[in-house]
């Protein structure tokens, strides 16, 4: 169980429930999900991005460039709520889709130690990169402009449904 787990609504229709296995895997595998922030006047401010999931720390890491309007949000505000969607199916029985997501939330702040940042850099970018020596060259072309991010997750669900 995460940490604040009772401060968080649980699932309305059980049925569409996925295991946190199965939850945990679509983290793994999607490439992208959609950050949502607190932004400007109380509006949510939600953008896609890459990312990586740390299971064993229960985080989820990404970039970002060191100023602009997220990065504001975060400062305002560490709570935010991070959602990754795919595996769609189409079932022989039925003509609708089925699409699984998992929504997370909890506490994102900047990894303020320089090699911390770095190997979480490293990590995040072996999930795109196809090799460890574009990984380097990237790294020596825009580390400067970088700053890397860690959502420590609180509470995680996952769900199916049928869009129709």
């Amino acid at each position: 169980m995460f940490q604040g787990e009772n401060m968080f609504r649980p699932l309305r229709r059980k049925k569409n429930e996925r295991t946190m296995d199965q939850a945990k895997a679509l983290l793994h595998s999607a490439r992208r999900g959609v950050l949502a922030v607190n932004g400007d006047a109380g509006y949510p401010y939600a953008i896609p991005i890459n990312y990586w999931y740390d299971e064993d720390a229960q985080r989820i890491i990404f970039h970002s460039a060191k100023a602009g309007y997220k990065v504001d949000a975060l400062n305002a505000s560490d709570k935010v709520c991070f959602t990754v969607y795919g595996k769609e199916s189409v079932r022989e029985e039925k003509w609708a889709p089925y699409v699984e997501s998992v929504v997370a939330f909890g506490r994102c702040h900047a990894i303020e130690e320089e090699e911390s940042a770095k190997a979480a850099l490293i990590q995040f970018a072996r999930k795109y990169y196809p090799s460890e020596d574009l990984i380097v060259q990237a790294m020596e072309r825009s580390w400067h402009g970088v700053r890397m991010y860690q959502i420590d997750i609180e509470h995680l669900s996952g769900k199916e449904v049928q869009e129709r």
